[in-house]
């Protein structure tokens, strides 16, 4: 990744997809999936997505866009994007992890976090997780203004039309309800596991199911 091409900015379709919804949140039921966790199956085809979790920022009949939650970015950190983006603090007081988001438009920025803060622009996916796009809300986090909770990805995963849909259909991705302890954690290395018995299934079940595949 070039970290000079990081542009904390979102899809022009992700507001509009959004609002689509109806406003409710993780526990719709609408049949979209808006403000849930989809955790990917071992039968999951895609290497890209093994074993990711995803937050689900929206979901409709257009499609849907999401952010994995569980991966973390390896080529820059939080200080060093703030020095890319040319943001001048007094030292960063609250850094927060920087995560991969998906494979889509990997050089776009993503705060995810709790809805004690909010701008304008804030998206607000569920009654309490938003989604901000904007440099405003790094300069908060660094010098401790911002929300309680956030985390930042670069990219994003997104479906055309029905193609979630199919993909869940097919046995791709279970979906559990999110929850900010789960959401937020900055333990990446077991969310997968810990979202998976969220649902209620034993995660050394499902590996050794693969195994015999």
């Amino acid at each position: 990744m070039d970290c000079d091409q990081v542009m904390i900015m979102g899809p022009d379709n992700i507001s509009d997809n959004a609002t689509k919804d109806d406003g409710s949140d993780g526990g719709r039921d609408d049949g979209y999936l808006t403000g849930q966790l989809l955790i990917a199956m071992p039968t999951m085809g895609d290497p890209r997505f093994a074993r990711t979790v995803i937050y689900l920022c929206a979901h409709s009949a257009d499609g849907a866009m999401g952010l994995v939650v569980n991966k973390q970015a390896d080529e820059i950190d939080f200080p060093e994007l703030l020095s890319q983006l040319e943001i001048e603090t007094e030292g960063v007081q609250s850094p927060i992890p920087v995560l991969v988001g998906g494979p889509v438009e990997t050089g776009r920025g993503f705060v995810l976090h709790s809805l004690d803060y909010r701008q304008d622009s804030t998206l607000e996916v569920s009654e309490d997780v938003g989604l901000t796009a904007t440099v405003d809300i790094l300069r908060s986090i660094a010098e401790g203004a911002g929300p309680a909770r956030s985390l930042l990805t670069l990219g994003y995963a997104g479906w055309s039309a029905g193609q979630l849909d199919d993909e869940i259909q097919a046995n791709g991705w279970l979906n559990v309800s999110a929850d900010a302890s789960l959401l937020f954690d900055g333990n990446l290395s077991d969310k997968w596991d810990r979202a998976v018995r969220k649902v209620g299934i034993d995660p050394s079940f499902l590996s050794a199911e693969a195994g015999h595949a």
